[in-house]
């Protein structure tokens, strides 16, 4: 584990591996179309897996690197993918190995310069590269507000700064590649009340509001959720909409 490591999820790993939504096929297919081949994909901060999974229909091998042990301990199997505890920035894959590099929901906890001097390692010439983010989901007129409030009242002291990427479509990160401007995709699911509140608890900033003893406030918000969802077993389309930022590496390392 690298000493610049921020391990906002290892504590949650089994919530993250249960309740974190799985991005729409569609943009593996994507991520696939612009890469130069199909014999390796490296998924970097893979967490549970979700999208590394996704990517092994269409490559020969899926690498998935993650810092935190526990979340690579819990990730989704699959018999092309191999997961690897390793940071972002020293994963450890031979140089000029991977067809496309991608972090998913994870490049904003990364020191971006030596990801970056990492990916021109580990890429081949011309290997696609994409940032992958989703910030808040919406529901309907009834439960969105609710959700605005606690995220941005209840939650504002806690979510860490790097949130702030997130919230710009990581349009605040630099991204020193040609890019591409891909098509849109969007995260929907189908989830009743429990599968809502479970996504929630695995928020950084819920789990640091609970250890400033703010468990009131977090029971609060469940009462008052419980009661605008109704029955907790109606099921409701949550989507997320995907900011994706793509390009391509030059054949030479700086």
């Amino acid at each position: 584990m690298s000493a610049g490591f921020k391990d906002h999820f290892s504590n949650k790993a089994a919530a993250y591996a249960a309740h974190r939504p799985t991005y729409p096929p569609a943009l593996a297919a994507f991520l696939a179309e612009i890469s130069p081949g199909r014999a390796c994909a490296w998924d970097c901060g893979c967490g549970s897996g979700q999208l590394s999974v996704l990517l092994a229909p269409h490559f020969a091998r899926v690498i998935g690197t993650d810092a935190s042990k526990q979340q690579v301990e819990r990730a989704k199997p699959h018999p092309r993918v191999s997961y690897l505890c390793a940071p972002a920035e020293e994963s450890g894959l031979p140089a000029q190995s991977c067809d496309l590099i991608v972090a998913a929901q994870a490049a904003h906890w990364f020191d971006l310069d030596r990801f970056y001097r990492e990916a021109r390692r580990v890429g081949r010439p011309g290997t696609a590269i994409a940032l992958v983010s989703y910030g808040v989901f919406q529901i309907d007129a009834a439960i969105d507000p609710m959700i605005a409030k606690f995220y941005a009242g209840t939650l504002a002291p806690y979510w860490p700064p790097e949130r702030r990427h997130v919230e710009s479509g990581y349009r605040t990160l630099p991204f020193p590649f040609p890019e591409l401007a891909p098509p849109a995709f969007e995260i929907t699911v189908d989830w009743n009340f429990l599968d809502l509140l479970g996504y929630i608890t695995t928020w950084s900033a819920v789990a640091a509001l609970e250890r400033a003893g703010g468990h009131a406030a977090f029971a609060a918000f469940q009462d008052e959720l419980m009661r605008a969802w109704g029955n907790p077993e109606t099921k409701r389309t949550v989507r997320w909409p995907i900011a994706l930022r793509a390009g391509h590496i030059g054949a030479r390392a700086p």
